[in-house]
Order: C-alpha cells, then sequence, then structure tokens
C-alpha cells in the first residue's frame, strides 16, 4: 500500500489543525481574563477607612457603566467583569491587590487604582506582566514622565490644575499663598506644581506645613501657616484632613481664601465640614460637573445610576469610574473581537476618543489623555457651582 501523500495527510488533518489553533487560542485569552463570554478586569482602590468613599463611588461608577453596556450584549458578545479589592490607600496592599488581580483572578487588564504613592509602587508589577493599567486617580508628574507603555491617565495632571489655581489666584491679585500639603507622592506632587505655578508668575509660597497620609494631625500646620498671615492657601490633602485644618484655622482667627485639588472630594468635604463652613471654598476639577445636563455623558451617567445603582449618589468620583469604565469599553471595541492586551494598548494609542463630549487623547510620547480642569466653588447652600 502506498504511503499517503503530505497533500492528503494535510488536507485530512486541516480541520483538526484549525481546532487545535482556535482552542489554544482561546486558552491563552481565559489565562488573561478573557473567555468567550466575558472579559475580566481588575482594580484596587479604597473601598473602607478615612478614604474609603473615593473608591466607593468609583466603584458603583464603573459597575453602572458595565452594568448598561451589559445589558445591551456586551463587548463582541462578551459581558464585561469587575473584581475590586480594597487597599485602604496604602502603598503594599495596593501592590499585593495588582499581583492577586493578576496572578490569581487572571484580569485581562486594571482600572481605576487610586492615589499617587500606591499606583507608582504598581509599576513594576505592569512591567512585568505587560498587564495594561488605564486610569488613574492620580495628577503626579512622576507617573507621566517617563512615560510608561502600559498606563494610561484619563485625568488632568497635577500640574495642570495647580497652574489653574495659581493663574486664577493672581488674576485677583492674591500674591501671598502658603501650601498644606499631605506628606506622600500626592502632596509632593501637588507641592511641586504650586510652586512651579507660582514661580511663573515671580513669586514663591509663604509658608508651607504638611500633614501625614491617613492622618488629621494638622496643629501644626495650622500654627506654621496661620503664623505666615497668607492671603491664600492650597491644599493638597483629601477631605478629613482639609476639613479639620480649615476648621483649626477659622479658630485660631485666620481665615484666608482655601483652595484644594481634585482629589480632596468636593462632595465628600462638603459633607464633613458642613454646608455652612465649606462655603466660599474652590477645588479645581479634572472631571466634567456631574450635576449639569450640557454633555451627553454626564446625563447617560445619571441614567445610569438611576437604571442600575439606585442608591448611588451623583459624584465627581462617580463620574471619573464611569468615564475611566467608558475610555475601557471604547478601546475594547477597537481592540477588537479577538482582544490581546497588545491590542488594548495599541487601541488607546491609536486616536482620539470622543466619551459623548469628555474627550480621551493619548498623544505620541504621552500617556495622558486629557488636560481638562475647571474651578468649581462651593455655594451659600452647600451646592457646588461651577
Amino acid at each position: 500500500m502506498d504511503k499517503p501523500s503530505f497533500s492528503l495527510v494535510y488536507k485530512l488533518l486541516r480541520p483538526m489543525l484549525g481546532l487545535c489553533a482556535a482552542l489554544t487560542s482561546l486558552c491563552a485569552m481565559a489565562g488573561d481574563g478573557v473567555t468567550d463570554t466575558s472579559i475580566r478586569l481588575g482594580m484596587s482602590s479604597p473601598l473602607s477607612g478615612p478614604t474609603g468613599a473615593y473608591g466607593r463611588q468609583m466603584k458603583e461608577g464603573i459597575e453602572a457603566c458595565f452594568a448598561r453596556v451589559n445589558a445591551a450584549g456586551g463587548i463582541h458578545g462578551r459581558k464585561l467583569e469587575l473584581v475590586a479589592l480594597d487597599d485602604g490607600y496604602e502603598t503594599a496592599p495596593a501592590v499585593a491587590n495588582a499581583k492577586r488581580l493578576v496572578e490569581q483572578e487572571k484580569v485581562f487588564a486594571l482600572m481605576g487604582f487610586y492615589g499617587s504613592s500606591p499606583t507608582a509602587a504598581v509599576l513594576p508589577v505592569l512591567d512585568a506582566t505587560g498587564v495594561p493599567l488605564i486610569g488613574t486617580i492620580s495628577g503626579a508628574e512622576a507617573l507621566r514622565k517617563p512615560v510608561n507603555r502600559h498606563m494610561f491617565h484619563l485625568r488632568a495632571s497635577y500640574g495642570d490644575e495647580t497652574a489653574a489655581i495659581i493663574k486664577n489666584l493672581t488674576t485677583v491679585g492674591m500674591t501671598r499663598v502658603a501650601v498644606f500639603y499631605q506628606d506622600d507622592g500626592f502632596g509632593q506632587a501637588g507641592l511641586k506644581g504650586v510652586k512651579e505655578a507660582l514661580a511663573a508668575h515671580q513669586l514663591e509660597p509663604v509658608a508651607l506645613a504638611s500633614v501625614p497620609r491617613n492622618s488629621i494631625e494638622v496643629r501644626d500646620a495650622v500654627a506654621t501657616i496661620a503664623k505666615a498671615q497668607p492671603q491664600a492657601v492650597v491644599m493638597v490633602t483629601l477631605y478629613r484632613p482639609t476639613a479639620e485644618f480649615i476648621k483649626q484655622m477659622r479658630a485660631v482667627g485666620s481665615s484666608p481664601f482655601f483652595v484644594a485639588l481634585s482629589p480632596v472630594g468636593t462632595d465628600q468635604l462638603i459633607t464633613e465640614l458642613g454646608p455652612l463652613n465649606t462655603r466660599g471654598i474652590q477645588v479645581s476639577q479634572v472631571i466634567p460637573y456631574p450635576w449639569g445636563d450640557k454633555l451627553e455623558v454626564v446625563r447617560e451617567y445619571k441614567k445610569a445610576l438611576v437604571t442600575y445603582s439606585k442608591n448611588s449618589p451623583v459624584s465627581y468620583y462617580g463620574l471619573e469610574g464611569y468615564l475611566n469604565a467608558r475610555l475601557v469599553v471604547a478601546a475594547l471595541e477597537r481592540a477588537g473581537v479577538n482582544p490581546s492586551r497588545e491590542k488594548l494598548i495599541a487601541a488607546l494609542r491609536s486616536g482620539p476618543f470622543n466619551l459623548d463630549g469628555y474627550r480621551v487623547n493619548f498623544a505620541q510620547g504621552s500617556n495622558s489623555g486629557s488636560n481638562y480642569v475647571e474651578i468649581s466653588v462651593v455655594g451659600a447652600d452647600g451646592r457646588i457651582l461651577n
């Protein structure tokens, strides 16, 4: 009997080879958080403790967006899943969470990480695994330069925020500016931005004082800054130390103009300090006004909360989480029916995204998608005005 020819063997085996290749591809995808029915994403943020409100609101925004997308059929037929872990705004837990999300939870990509120091500590995990991180609650330049190819920022930098704040202050004649900052990556980055913005106006801070992270021990900072008699204080702190600082400053008879950076969480600050005591405080915002109706994405966010998360309040952090999810969804759609992490990274780099009014674009040599900044002020009744 003659031996079968190679071409005949190939014809007989070709269907099986195709099936093997498909199964191999599917297994590889499943190992990377993608199956034929789902795509799994991972998040690490404070969900408990003094900064837990930030992470919870972000998570609610992300989940509302995912629920809306899943109800419409998902991404190329796959439903989106979120695995959210609590890091308490601490560095070591954030790193442990990142490793767990990639190695044990088998997520496809990371999103919604919170804080400059925790996120900076996660960079080696991204580099070692090739897993992209999309959306970080940090404007620190250290996370932007040098550019890390696996990290994509949705919000403006602290340099953008502080430049807008100092421009606003100097325009109305304020030149004596003090800085109250958190002694960590966030605070140091914001302090650097304020100093650079003041230097551009041939000015420098009249006083500097700090508070440890996750602390409200502000007495020494109050004494230092009150003694300098500033016209304004830029606060690079989160809502609890910010509220305590303002209370104690007023208690010692010092009432300068108070302005905070966006991470403070304007609605959390109002709740902590009270509507009357927050009147006139200004905050730089890097996300559109979430109570407005001008942008389609804001209207969509509020409708999604009503439909899928009725007990979640409208908030800046909630809208930021929603926008983060919208960016992930848009990039996954671009990545195609058979996504890979490299395809996702390429999709993010492939050109601008218009998220129904909020625009994101990762230009060549940059991982900052937006420089959007506006200044809001708290009104007499505790409402945030823009």
